[in-house]
């Protein structure tokens, strides 16, 4: 990938031409899990992990809380044995006490004693690439909508939130899809 043409395009088409320093780190902090760990994958499930970041973080590409932290939601009340609230944190809105579960037992990090670990990038990125490519969060992966003969970028969002805001992330991702297949 040509990062420096990558982060011009996303500037430009995504970001109203100014990035943060904060949003450049998270950008290189989920470019460079790729490249260490799935740079063989398809390109499209990097751009689509990069368009739901784009949305479930409000463009902060940081991992963030919840806004409202759960509040009228099913998983948003005290959880025992912690008393913890199972709100959306990190990149994609990890939720659900059975989801933090299933990440602290991949990443070797107790967060359901202590969810606020998806708020660091080094727990966050691999929360969402490992909960995306593996289908962890609803029971579909990245493999369902990206193959060798599917490319369906609506559908996708089915791989953490059923069809909410569906079409807006599709474009999102694609602009994304744009930005890191210019190899020139």
């Amino acid at each position: 990938m040509n990062r420096e043409f990558f982060f011009s395009f996303v500037r430009a088409q995504l970001f109203g031409g100014k990035l943060k320093q904060s949003q450049v780190d998270g950008l290189t902090a989920i470019l460079d899990y790729w490249d260490a760990h799935m740079a063989a994958k398809d390109d499209r499930w990097l751009a689509y992990a990069l368009g739901t970041a784009y949305h479930e973080t409000d463009k902060t590409f940081g991992p963030i809380r919840e806004y409202g932290r759960g509040k009228g939601k099913p998983y948003g009340v005290p959880t025992p044995p912690h008393g913890q609230v199972y709100y959306g944190r990190g990149l994609v809105q990890l939720t659900w006490k059975d989801n933090y579960q299933k990440m602290s037992t991949r990443l070797g990090v107790d967060m359901v004693a202590d969810p606020d670990l998806a708020l660091s990038l080094k727990n966050a990125v691999p929360v969402m690439f490992l909960g995306m490519e593996q289908g962890l969060f609803t029971g579909v992966g990245f493999g369902r909508y990206f193959n060798e003969t599917k490319g369906d970028w609506v559908n996708a969002r089915r791989i953490i939130n059923g069809t909410d805001k569906a079409n807006i992330i599709a474009d999102e991702a694609k602009m994304f899809y744009a930005a890191i297949s210019h190899t020139v």
